[in-house]
């Protein structure tokens, strides 16, 4: 906030509450009927409504007058101790900011008491554990249901986290890594360089690979294309490869749909996918507990709890 900014709101501050005080001082003085004469208290103003509700001339009562003045104490001296003249940060040097950062402290303390003894533990043990995974569901509902969610089930282009699928590892420090580090995958556009009959070609035998129903002949020249353009990626067995992040294309479980136009989009637009980084967000104990929760999802022999 610039310096002249600064001091018209503290003007304007000053100038408010000596209003409020004028405002008072004159309705105590002020009691004449008219301009003509004297004030006199009890002396009626002549006004009448609903046929027998009349206006008096009486001062206000004194619990009001004393509300009134308590209320321009309180403004005074909580302007004094806290932000609200311009730049003047307050005797108590106050800010949101280390309130919310004294909160996370707290909070973080009390999830660590609370998880005392189990948090050192591997992921899949932590995974069995019913307290702390209850922690972990909440953890998740506030922070991966948006895209993932309630369920876990996901949705078009957002992973679903309870099928046992997983493009990047469905380890425990794989999942953990994921959610700290986040992840980008890339699906390049083909369309170019394979034509519209070549898009059309490798559909049929993606969809082969996914035992789903193809036109032989396209399947076949779909492999060629196939082992020239897409090999390197997702493997000559079309199994992908967890350390580049490209999909199984055998296993019938589709991020963006299996539906022949979603396939055409997918190979002649290209794909960004992106899970966004945590490590900050979280901290090591909530990102360590998700990576639990979310194994325990895709394998319910781990007696995750929290389901």
């Amino acid at each position: 906030m610039s310096n002249s900014f600064s001091v018209f709101i503290i003007i304007v501050v000053l100038a408010t509450l000596a209003a409020c005080q004028w405002l008072m001082w004159w309705a105590g003085k002020r009691r004449s009927v008219d301009s003509s004469g004297p004030a006199e208290a009890g002396k009626k103003h002549g006004h009448v409504w609903d046929g027998d509700l009349e206006e008096y001339n009486n001062p206000l009562p004194r619990w009001w007058v004393g509300l009134f003045v308590g209320t321009l104490i309180f403004g005074v001296i909580y302007l004094l101790l806290y932000p609200g003249f311009g730049n003047f940060a307050g005797l108590l040097g106050w800010t949101q900011f280390k309130q919310h950062q004294a909160e996370t402290v707290a909070a973080q303390t009390q999830l660590e008491a609370h998880l005392a003894g189990v948090q050192n533990l591997p992921i899949e043990q932590l995974a069995e554990q019913p307290a702390a995974m209850a922690t972990a569901r909440n953890l998740f509902a506030h922070n991966c249901s948006t895209c993932h969610g309630s369920d876990a089930r996901g949705a078009r282009g957002f992973p679903n986290l309870t099928d046992g699928d997983w493009i990047w590892g469905g380890g425990g420090e794989a999942i953990q890594q994921t959610i700290m580090q986040g992840r980008t995958g890339v699906m390049p556009p083909w369309g170019a360089a394979l034509g519209e009959q070549g898009v059309e070609e490798v559909i049929a035998y993606v969809r082969m690979l996914s035992g789903k129903s193809a036109a032989t002949d396209l399947a076949s020249k779909g492999q060629e294309r196939y082992m020239t353009t897409c090999v390197a990626c997702h493997g000559v067995d079309g199994k992908g490869n967890q350390a580049l992040g490209a999909p199984n294309l055998t296993d019938d479980i589709w991020l963006y749909g299996d539906d022949d136009a979603a396939l055409r989009d997918t190979i002649v637009k290209g794909r960004n996918g992106q899970m966004p980084a945590h490590a900050e967000l979280l901290g090591e104990t909530k990102g360590k507990l998700l990576a639990a929760y979310v194994l325990g999802l895709s394998k319910p022999n781990l007696g995750n709890q929290a389901q």
